[in-house]
């Protein structure tokens, strides 16, 4: 089973527009820094439009943040990317006949609907700001360590 890095790409993209306000970012050249292809890149950068979370014009490559990177939490870019998909599905194509695999997947509905909730509420607190303090308190701390050694 493969497992969507939608989200992390597309964060990835917006601290690279956050950070980069002054270079250039093609596509290509973003692509390059997520390890993917140009086009994934447009069509996450096109969703992201459509959120209003940031903006580009044809042509230049200088995409920006429509708002401030605190006042952009972690869930807008998960809504952005993934709209109403949940984190976590329910396996659809079990036995009709057996019992446990019809009910087991009526049994956890409940619960992936909690964890479904409480995600959001911890992702709706998350703003790209912190993930970028994050991300420089990181190479600051690399970088101690390497003038260390």
């Amino acid at each position: 089973m493969k497992y969507s890095t939608k989200l992390s790409d597309t964060v990835h993209v917006m601290v690279l527009i956050a950070i980069n306000k002054e270079k250039s970012l093609s596509s290509a050249s973003i692509a390059e820094s997520v390890h993917t292809n140009p086009g994934f890149v447009r069509q996450l950068m096109l969703k992201l439009k459509k959120a209003g979370l940031m903006t580009s014009v044809a042509g230049h490559a200088r995409p920006s943040l429509s708002k401030p990177a605190d006042q952009i939490t972690l869930l807008d870019i998960y809504k952005a990317v993934e709209g109403d998909k949940p984190l976590l599905h329910l396996d659809t194509h079990t036995n009709p006949e057996c019992g446990i695999g019809i009910n087991i997947q009526l049994s956890l509905q409940g619960f992936y609907n909690e964890i479904q909730k409480t995600a959001e509420e911890k992702m709706n607190t998350i703003t790209l700001q912190d993930i970028i303090d994050i991300y420089y308190q990181r190479i600051s701390i690399e970088n101690n360590l390497q003038n260390i050694i």
